[in-house]
């Protein structure tokens, strides 16, 4: 199918009261921009395109012009089954992520058969001066090597994100929150010892006192290092 194609199938299938409700919950996507399709929909349809072996000329238009075509993006990456592909497709799409949730939608399914591989090219996106990027490579951080991968030098390089960026700060936290669900011993001296900015190490502490995952002892611990809150505003 051609991206004019695959637009109009989007159109099809639009909702506009979930249009509505998307635009209060990404900002910063002009509501005009979304079409207002279904997550379970998006998903069906990359899949469908994925099987079909017809996605190669909507992946190389970018960029694209609706926030929709960009979640679809990102399923279609997601379903890619070559790592090899994955990997090109990734990084040809990752300069063009505008937004929290097409960033956070995309988690390739090959990449847990490639932690080796991935690790190197996480160490560059989190480097990279773009928001989306970083927040990406964060948010593979926490999906792959917080289990039998993990090494406490993971929490170092995250910890080391310069901070002042809404959307990468949140992830920081979300990361660290996990970490202290999943690796509680190692990730804890991030806390007791304050090594991350006020705003996200108060931030991390919320996330976990709200995680199911953490004991309560543990979350009435953590709020015992709790710092007076540092103002911050979504940039």
């Amino acid at each position: 199918m051609t991206p004019e194609e695959i637009r109009a199938e989007l159109f099809k299938t639009k909702d506009e009261g979930y249009r509505d409700f998307q635009g209060d919950l990404i900002p910063d996507v002009d509501n005009k921009k979304m079409i207002g399709v279904r997550t379970p929909v998006l998903r069906s349809f990359a899949k469908r395109l994925t099987k079909e072996g017809n996605t190669e000329v909507f992946l190389a238009d970018v960029p694209h012009e609706y926030f929709d075509e960009n979640q679809l993006h990102a399923f279609i990456i997601s379903e890619i089954k070559d790592y090899d592909s994955c990997i090109i497709e990734t990084e040809r799409f990752l300069p063009y992520v505008d937004n929290w949730a097409t960033c956070d939608q995309m988690s390739p399914k090959v990449f847990k058969k490639h932690k080796k591989e991935l690790l190197r090219r996480i160490k560059k996106w989190i480097k990279s001066r773009h928001t989306y990027t970083v927040r990406f490579a964060i948010g593979m951080l926490m999906t792959h090597y917080l289990d039998e991968d993990f090494d406490p030098a993971y929490l170092k390089l995250v910890s080391s994100v310069k901070p002042g960026e809404y959307y990468i700060d949140m992830m920081v936290a979300w990361y660290f929150a996990t970490a202290l669900a999943k690796q509680y011993e190692a990730a804890l001296p991030y806390i007791k010892e304050k090594r991350l900015d006020t705003w996200t190490h108060n931030k991390t502490i919320q996330k976990s006192v709200e995680s199911l995952r953490i004991s309560k002892e543990h979350k009435e611990y953590l709020k015992t290092f709790k710092v007076k809150r540092a103002s911050r505003t979504k940039q």
